[in-house]
């Protein structure tokens, strides 16, 4: 290919670059962090579904309390038969009689009962508990998102600079060859950065809506959502008392304290239950031998004597259940421990790591500020030029690469305390 073909590809694609990044935005919607985050606590979907759950262990519990409270339950009987029986002339059954009877049922000793009723309110502790940390965990997303937001913001920032530094050389370099003093190798070698730059930023652009997007369905919004501003993340001092902050550590030591209050009832289920019932009734016609408006009140006892060691093996099954649970936290405590621990080093880590690259960027910088000067005094060649130019811009992505990795690392510090959001 020629010289003046490849010139024209080159312009070509610059041209198609620009109309395509002349074309409308989708529209955004700014917010703060803490507004993400309070949003997505909110009004996401997979919180509004886990709070379903403290409906479901309401009902539960409600359905618990009843079978320890009075029950009431009526019968009505409809009887036809294919005659009568009379004798001298008095009917003593009729053909067609009606019969209404009420049972009052209230349990007077119910161990199993009431031990199902505390469980009850046990499981809807959990299922609450359950949902903040749905909630924790959701917020934590929202704010990682938003993070990424600023990154790739950051990093459109720096390619545009690079891009727009790329074409001011470009033309320098068109102008030289155009008056005689440059060569037409450096003109597309200038070119061709340039190109390269205007690529890389419509990549990042891509990656920086994309990012809005995921923020705008975390936070339930129907347009992609852009961060406002940066957050401040305080971190506290030390504490040692990570169970009364972490929801996931509450929720494991509740699921802990409800599967021993289960595994303690077992014996309960052996308890004998005495039911007290009070029977009216009355029946039309009248019976011949019996009264037409009766009553009665019983005492009924059900004795556990023999099940075949059924409640023997549901005992088995709540002890696993019970160790299962142990283990569960006394590994989510070690872990949160660690987790701590390995935050507040990568905090640390992190600051050390911005402040380096941040001098890193600088000095990057004033060697693109020499390099093109020297390049307009011919002290310096083309590929200098560029070599600058990608040094500059790779510090400059490493100064943001360093600022997500010092606002992550204080965000993972707070959420391994508890104290995130």
């Amino acid at each position: 290919m020629s010289s003046s073909n490849l010139s024209g590809a080159v312009a070509l694609s610059l041209a198609i670059a620009t109309a395509a990044a002349a074309q409308p935005p989708a529209p955004l919607r700014q917010i703060t962090f803490a507004e993400a985050v309070q949003q997505a606590q909110e009004q996401n979907a997979t919180v509004r579904s886990a709070a379903a759950a403290i409906l479901r262990a309401e009902g539960l519990l409600r359905a618990a309390r009843a079978a320890t409270l009075l029950q009431v339950n009526g019968l009505v009987t409809t009887t036809t038969l294919n005659t009568g029986v009379e004798f001298q002339g008095t009917t003593v059954t009729p053909r067609n009689s009606i019969a209404a009877n009420l049972t009052a049922d209230m349990p007077i000793v119910a161990a199993a009962a009431w031990a199902r009723r505390a469980q009850a309110e046990d499981a809807r502790d959990v299922a609450t508990l359950n949902v903040a940390d749905v909630r924790r965990q959701t917020a934590f997303a929202a704010a990682d998102a938003y993070l990424t937001v600023l990154q790739l913001r950051r990093v459109v920032e720096a390619d545009t600079r690079a891009r727009d530094v790329a074409k001011a050389h470009a033309d320098l370099a068109g102008e030289l060859e155009r008056a005689g003093s440059g060569s037409r190798l450096k003109a597309l070698r200038a070119q061709q950065q340039w190109s390269t730059f205007e690529s890389q930023l419509e990549t990042t652009r891509l990656a920086l809506y994309r990012a809005q997007e995921a923020l705008g369905v975390l936070v339930a919004a129907d347009v992609p959502v852009d961060a406002a501003g940066e957050p401040a993340f305080d971190v506290p001092p030390d504490t040692d008392q990570l169970e009364l902050f972490r929801t996931d550590l509450k929720l494991f030591s509740a699921e802990q304290r409800a599967s021993e209050r289960i595994l303690r009832d077992s014996a309960k289920d052996w308890f004998p239950t005495v039911n007290a019932l009070f029977q009216p009734s009355t029946t039309y016609p009248s019976p011949f031998f019996l009264p037409a408006n009766s009553w009665q009140f019983l005492l009924r006892a059900n004795i556990p004597v023999f099940d075949s060691g059924a409640r023997t093996a549901l005992k088995v099954q709540r002890q696993a259940d019970v160790d299962r649970a142990r283990e569960l936290f006394a590994g989510a405590r070690r872990q949160a421990t660690a987790e701590v621990r390995s935050a507040r080093e990568a905090v640390a880590s992190g600051t050390r790591g911005l402040a380096s690259a941040r001098t890193a960027a600088d000095q990057a910088q004033q060697v693109v500020d020499i390099t093109n000067i020297s390049f307009r005094a011919g002290a310096a060649t083309n590929i200098e030029v560029i070599d600058a130019q990608r040094a500059a811009l790779d510090a400059e992505n490493a100064v943001a690469v360093a600022e997500d990795a010092v606002r992550r690392a204080r965000l993972e510090l707070l959420n391994a305390l508890g104290r995130f959001p």
